[in-house]
């Protein structure tokens, strides 16, 4: 075999991942989890200049503050929706209702071993009373956000993209009115 034959027969054999000669990890267990939470407006039946949206701050890591969607576990015998309304309660301070489902959104994340795979499905809300607080241990910071700066706000796109639903909706509403 000459030395090009060689240098193709081994380009061919497939890659194999791993130590060399150590034992072979152990699979991560996969699991599902679900959660809810909500964009919750203020100023819902006002001026479109004047709706705001309560959004929670998380530091991540590498201690970049990130802004987000309240959202958290849905608890025993609870629904999606009264799930939404406790978490942005919990997380925000602000009372809510649900007005409309906006969507869910689908990924996966790997902690303490695990690969889970994430559902949360999120809600309109109209603000009916609270106060902004940020008490709860998990969130750094809440802050009251115009609607027309929630798409250079929110650190995900995906919650972006229920930003941007929540909006049209909203503009349905406002013209279903007239």
């Amino acid at each position: 075999m000459s030395p090009a034959d060689r240098a193709n027969s081994r380009r061919r054999q497939p890659r194999r991942r791993g130590s060399a000669g150590g034992a072979a990890k152990p699979r991560m267990r996969t699991v599902r989890e679900t959660s809810a939470g909500g964009l919750v407006v203020e100023g819902l039946d006002g001026p479109p200049e004047a709706r705001c949206a309560a959004l929670i701050g998380r530091t991540d890591r590498r201690g970049r503050l990130l802004w987000s969607l309240p959202k958290g576990h849905i608890e025993e015998g609870e629904s999606s929706e009264q799930t939404a309304v406790r978490e942005v309660a919990e997380e925000t301070g602000i009372q809510g209702v649900v007005v409309a489902e906006l969507g869910s959104i689908d990924y996966w994340f790997v902690t303490e071993g695990r690969r889970v795979h994430k559902t949360v499905h999120h809600f309109l809300l109209r603000s009916v009373g609270g106060e902004l607080s940020d008490a709860d241990v998990e969130v750094t910071q809440v802050d009251w956000v115009p609607l027309s700066e929630l798409n250079s706000r929110l650190a995900y796109a995906d919650e972006r993209r229920l930003a941007e639903v929540a909006n049209r909706l909203i503009d349905r509403m406002e013209t279903g009115k007239r």
